[in-house]
């Protein structure tokens, strides 16, 4: 395990702004928010075009799939999922102030749909309904259903997500009279089942390329997430964020993704600025270490899934944080949490845990 090393992740430094960072930041609610506008740019100029030239009829084949993968590259490895945690942060906290809020719609109704992101279901789900639920039983996207260890129970969760999650959100709304948010749901899966059936009819390879995939990756990605900032969850205080999530320090990953890694600080303080959690972890080391928190140096979500999944406890203790360096004795207690932690699941009803020996 490791002592926590000085933070490099992000957070925001004052600075005197000019020339073009002046003219956006009158649009900003916050000022800190100012990057998201030249990402935005860069897939607007960058990335868009692409898309738009698969459809041309002049593009001959052997250009159209080199276009194809460029596009791919740029869609699932350089924006995807900068622009999913910049939706996730503007979703939290408005982005343009309200007499420029036409803007607000950009990113969910135009740039969102080349991610395969519905437009306003994203909203729906993360804001009004996994954060007030927060991974419990009532949370459609709960992990406690499901031994967290396993990539067979993960394809029974990515799977039931990509099948009926949408119909599962919707009940879940019409259980709690939130009219406006079932017609979000509706109206924004509907429009983009549409889009791609009509674009089909017009270039159905560009369409598969710019639309489908990205909607079966982002999916995938969504899940893949959700998974492994709940994988260890402790079963006796599953609605304790210190002991249901995971944080992520010094890793690159929170410099491209907005300290997308601070998983318990945001559920602590679902609408703290992402420039704040480094600051918010630091400030709280003791009630970290009180709980035990599982935090992790120098890995993201996607090692800690693979690690996860090929049942490497070894290599994710040699990524975990050990807080004054007596917070666990050993290793060996750390893994031993770890597992304790995912080798068990809930069932609706009256039998509830399932316990599994641990491998």
């Amino acid at each position: 395990m490791q002592q926590i090393k000085p933070i490099t992740d992000p957070i925001y430094q004052e600075t005197e702004y000019k020339g073009m960072d002046k003219f956006f930041i009158k649009f900003l609610h916050d000022k800190k928010d100012l990057p998201f506008i030249y990402l935005t740019l860069k897939i607007t100029f960058i990335m868009l075009p692409v898309a738009v030239l698969l459809y041309m009829p002049f593009v001959p084949t052997w250009l159209w799939w080199v276009l194809s993968v460029f596009y791919f590259y740029l869609n699932t490895f350089v924006y995807k999922g900068p622009f999913g945690l910049m939706l996730h942060c503007t979703s939290h906290r408005t982005w343009f102030k309200k007499k420029y809020g036409i803007f607000n719609h950009y990113l969910p109704w135009v740039a969102g749909l080349f991610f395969g992101q519905t437009p306003r279901t994203y909203y729906s789900h993360h804001i009004w309904m996994h954060h007030p639920e927060n991974n419990l039983m009532d949370d459609e996207s709960t992990t406690m259903k499901y031994r967290r260890n396993t990539f067979k129970e993960f394809m029974k969760y990515f799977l039931d997500f990509l099948f009926i999650g949408m119909i599962r959100l919707t009940g879940y709304f019409s259980k709690k009279n939130k009219t406006r948010l079932i017609i979000n749901c509706i109206t924004g899966e509907t429009f983009f089942i549409f889009l791609c059936v009509g674009l089909s009819f017009v270039n159905f390879p560009a369409t598969f390329m710019v639309f489908i995939l990205s909607f079966f990756v982002s999916r995938f990605v969504m899940m893949l997430g959700n998974w492994t900032q709940h994988a260890f969850v402790d079963e006796h205080e599953p609605g304790n964020a210190y002991k249901n999530s995971v944080t992520c320090i010094n890793v690159k990953y929170n410099h491209k993704c907005w300290n997308d890694g601070y998983h318990i600080s945001h559920h602590i303080r679902p609408g703290m600025h992402w420039t704040q959690h480094p600051v918010f972890f630091q400030e709280h080391l003791e009630d970290f270490k009180k709980n035990k928190a599982i935090i992790f140096q120098g890995i993201g979500f996607l090692e800690i899934f693979w690690f996860l999944m090929w049942g490497r406890y070894d290599r994710l203790a040699h990524y975990g944080v050990n807080i004054d360096g007596d917070t666990f004795k050993s290793d060996e207690e750390f893994i031993h949490l770890l597992k304790e932690r995912t080798n068990w699941k809930l069932k609706r009803g009256a039998e509830n845990t399932i316990r599994y020996a641990f491998s």
